[in-house]
């Protein structure tokens, strides 16, 4: 079953996703509208047959793939939607090693899972590969969007931007950085509890309380309503 998510408040932007595989990363697509370009984030596991449901139903045609961070949850299917589109896939230069050994951002108890489950599969590197560093403005589908390299949750974390205006608010596509109600877990190799607080501080600031979060798992929220719920925000929020 295709789950949509629309942002209301922007008419300029379609936004729609869907939760792929067992860990439901949110996957997403990004266009000025119906019959346009797109873009897509985060395809993950078994994400090819859903993201291709979604994709006729609006008439869109992917332009780019972009990867929030390196996680197999967010990456798996990003290599084959890469090649059945012919485009780019964009991931920051720290987590690119992930697509081939994802097992390596992974505690040995999920890894052994992994391993597992899958064998000695892999999401694998695309043909097409773009290294992101941060402070990237891309230009695919018609849309403008930003990077900000964000780590903590992995050392290649980043966010995607699509700037807001006098009356639409920006939207952000946050990967596992930020929840509604939570952030990314910093436990597994190349998480840094620290370093996460500091790119969610830089987020808050950065960013209106209007601005739509669309996190890597779970519902929309706003920056504003994270800002004043968020218990793990609490610290960044009083100051």
């Amino acid at each position: 079953m295709i789950h949509r998510q629309r942002i209301e408040d922007d008419p300029a932007v379609l936004i729609a996703a869907f939760p792929a595989g067992p860990l439901a990363a949110n996957c997403y697509v990004a266009a000025p509208a119906k019959g346009a370009g797109c873009v897509v984030i985060d395809p993950g596991q078994d994400a090819s047959a859903g993201l291709r449901k979604l994709l006729d139903e609006h008439d869109l045609r992917p332009e780019a793939v972009l990867l929030t961070h390196g996680h197999f949850d967010h990456v798996w299917s990003a290599a084959q939607v890469g090649a059945a589109h012919g485009v780019p896939v964009h991931i920051h230069s720290a987590d690119r090693a992930l697509l081939t050994d994802p097992a390596k951002g992974l505690d040995p108890g999920l890894a052994a899972q992994l391993s597992g489950l899958l064998g000695d599969a892999t999401p694998g590197e695309p043909d097409d590969l773009v290294e992101l560093s941060g402070g990237e403005e891309l230009d695919h589908a018609g849309l403008r969007i930003t990077v900000e390299h964000v780590p903590g949750h992995t050392p290649g974390s980043v966010t995607f931007a699509l700037p807001g205006g006098d009356e639409h608010p920006g939207i952000l596509f946050t990967g596992d950085l930020l929840f509604a109600g939570s952030i990314g877990r910093t436990d597994f190799p190349g998480g840094d509890h620290a370093e996460i607080l500091r790119s969610l501080d830089r987020v808050c600031r950065d960013h209106p309380d209007d601005t739509a979060v669309l996190p890597g798992h779970g519902p929309q929220t706003t920056i504003g309503r994270e800002r004043a719920t968020n218990p793990f925000l609490r610290d960044i929020a009083g100051r």
